[in-house]
């Protein structure tokens, strides 16, 4: 009798699993199923026309896994890596792009890749901006300097690359853009009278970015912080330097003021009062 009982229990659970599989959730058709690596290609390069990326991504990524070797492979991770960026997924576009030159180090479009990785970030910089109509300056220069790097290391490695140009002009901006952050923050110390807080950034943009269009500020703000800690030496030679590099400068004359009222510490006082 225990037998039998046994055996009917194990019976219902049997039935009751396969209810449950016949029941349960609906099983998935592989629309790509018998599907070419040249037709996977192009139905993928069409959702990228259709700016379906999500769906090119599946696409390209079920390419890769059953024809993992050849050409298209190769192509489709790299088409990943745009997707991703085009989708705005700049952690995935770079994750993407590192997998591509890790993988063909001597591809003929890596030096693509590395653009890629510049300007995943750069992107994402732009995205975040609008969204909260915060300056790129005011923000964490982390994803700023990731930016510049990715970007130094395409054209150093590929100078001849198409895409040196425009990754160029990219990097100047962002330079421009990390020794604002640099002054933004100064600015703040130099309200709340942090005089070497405030120089020390200041110097610091004079150090890593000569080339800034920063730099006439950055001068004021040691000129300012030396008169403010007594160190008459260095803020005469520190307006010897901004005289030469600005002789035409707003911020060293002051504007509406008349020549023989020039301060230029108390200028730079009432423009940054606020």
């Amino acid at each position: 009798m225990k037998h039998s009982l046994a055996v009917i229990t194990a019976l219902f659970l049997a039935i009751l699993i396969s209810g449950c599989a016949i029941f349960g959730a609906p099983t998935v058709i592989d629309e790509t199923k018998g599907w070419g690596v040249e037709r996977l290609y192009s139905e993928a390069e069409a959702k990228m026309r259709e700016r379906d990326y999500e769906k090119a991504i599946a696409y390209f990524q079920t390419l890769e896994s059953r024809y993992p070797h050849g050409r298209y492979a190769m192509q489709a991770q790299l088409e990943v890596a745009y997707a991703y960026f085009k989708k705005n997924e700049p952690v995935l576009c770079i994750a993407a792009a590192d997998r591509f030159i890790k993988m063909h180090p001597n591809h003929p479009n890596i030096d693509y890749a590395y653009y890629l990785k510049g300007i995943a970030t750069f992107s994402e910089r732009g995205v975040v901006e609008k969204l909260t109509r915060q300056q790129i300056s005011d923000r964490d220069p982390k994803s700023m300097r990731a930016s510049f790097f990715a970007l130094k290391e395409l054209i150093t490695r590929y100078p001849e690359s198409r895409y040196a140009k425009d990754a160029t002009l990219r990097m100047t901006y962002l330079v421009n853009q990390l020794a604002e952050h640099e002054l933004h923050v100064a600015r703040y110390y130099m309200k709340r009278n942090a005089y070497v807080a405030a120089l020390n950034r200041a110097q610091y943009v004079i150090e890593a970015y000569p080339d800034a269009a920063a730099k006439e500020e950055a001068l004021i703000i040691m000129i300012s912080a030396y008169d403010a800690l007594q160190m008459e030496d260095l803020k005469q030679d520190t307006l010897r330097v901004l005289k030469t590099n600005f002789p035409e400068s707003e911020m060293l004359v002051g504007k509406g003021v008349p020549k023989d009222q020039r301060v230029w510490w108390k200028f730079w006082e009432s423009l940054y009062a606020k």
